[in-house]
């Protein structure tokens, strides 16, 4: 987990819901907004909520973390006002979707600097691996509740 004063003091970044665990996202990489539909789909409890990283919400957060580049090499987990990184963020929303996705705690027995090196990777390589969308993932009608912004 990276340590950083909260956003929810931060006046740059605007005020917002964080009540469930929010999940922010390159929305225009193929992996990353694969995910994102991913958990949409598997999260049958509606724990989670999605935002884009290209929002202003999401960009303000990026910043907020030291994270100033448009390259979004990591996804963002929000949770009780505390923010989860790179595999430790991964491993969090997987246990957070219950059996059998919660196996991913497992991963957890490599130490967390090769988790990171594997994560930074896939990070690096996604979009040359997977591709960039030409526009940014948006939510079908009935899934607009699960987004943040």
């Amino acid at each position: 987990m990276a340590e950083a004063r909260s956003y929810r003091s931060d006046p740059a970044v605007p005020a917002f819901a964080d009540d469930r665990p929010i999940v922010i996202f390159d929305g225009h990489c193929v992996l990353c907004s694969g995910f994102a539909q991913f958990i949409l789909r598997v999260d049958r409890r509606r724990r989670f909520r999605l935002l884009a990283a290209q929002t202003p919400l999401g960009a303000a957060l990026y910043e907020h973390y030291g994270l100033f580049d448009d390259d979004y090499r990591t996804n963002i987990l929000l949770e009780d006002g505390r923010v989860w990184l790179k595999s430790d963020g991964s491993i969090r929303i997987f246990v957070g979707l219950g059996f059998p996705w919660s196996l991913a705690v497992m991963g957890k027995v490599l130490p967390r600097s090769l988790r990171d090196r594997l994560y930074d990777v896939v990070a690096r390589n996604r979009l040359r691996w997977f591709g960039r969308r030409a526009t940014c993932f948006l939510p079908d009608p009935q899934d607009a509740d699960r987004f943040v912004g």
